[in-house]
């Protein structure tokens, strides 16, 4: 089973260009199949996963994955959704990658009004990206408010059940996972790792990069699939 991480199109950073994207996801739907954590698995399962959800998912990449067909989990901070703008699309992504969060009031990221749109779609489901999109290695970083309290405004605000978390920036040990744990099923990291299922390694699910693709099957080819698996094992014999 493959989960892959994604951010954004047509941005500065952290980004793919769409029309490779769009290329990307017809690969995917010709040969996976996607699912969502407590789905059932086949050998060619794949779970693709997006962080922030940035306003350009909303508008860009929501409409591929109905296009061709696809379930994705979006990792919502939740501190950064508003509930509805009357904002242009063009205003909204008016801003570079870096600066996203410092102008959410702008609604740089998707609404809860969106959001709901896409839940009652059918191909989207939620996941918590904590509250505030923290290191959570840091110290002082309020552990309660960016595991519990996230997952609270999701649920309450969405009417889902959240059962997933995506580490901002892969951060955590074992002792924030064991607090995450606490209040989710499917804990999320990066990691350029395979595994068979939603158990992951360790209890950690880790993620193959998606940003920056040169070619649409890029992250697919044999030999990517081999140094996944490879390190998968090392990691889960313990060795960096």
């Amino acid at each position: 089973m493959i989960s892959v991480m994604y951010h954004h199109v047509n941005s500065d950073r952290c980004s793919n260009e769409l029309s490779i994207f769009e290329e990307h996801l017809l690969y995917i739907q010709k040969n996976f199949t996607t699912v969502f954590p407590q789905d059932e698995l086949s050998k060619n399962s794949i779970c693709l996963t997006f962080d922030d959800a940035y306003a350009d998912f909303y508008h860009l990449i929501f409409p591929l994955l109905k296009k061709y067909n696809l379930k994705a989990l979006l990792a919502i901070p939740a501190k950064y959704i508003l509930e509805k703008t009357e904002l242009s699309f063009k205003e909204r992504l008016n801003y570079e990658h870096n600066d996203l969060f410092k102008n959410y009031k702008s609604a740089t990221f998707c609404t809860f009004e969106e959001l709901k749109e896409m839940r009652d779609s059918g191909f989207i489901e939620f996941a918590s990206h904590s509250h505030s999109h923290l290191n959570l290695l840091k110290e002082g970083v309020d552990l309660e408010l960016e595991l519990r309290h996230s997952k609270e405004i999701l649920e309450k605000n969405l009417n889902v059940c959240v059962n997933s978390f995506v580490f901002p920036f892969g951060k955590y040990n074992q002792t924030i996972l064991k607090e995450a744990k606490k209040h989710y099923k499917y804990n999320f990291r990066i990691g350029n790792a395979i595994h068979r299922d939603f158990n992951g390694i360790n209890g950690v699910i880790y993620r193959v990069n998606g940003d920056g693709l040169q070619e649409p099957d890029e992250i697919f080819k044999p030999s990517k699939i081999f140094k996944y698996r490879l390190k998968a094992l090392l990691k889960r014999l313990g060795k960096k």
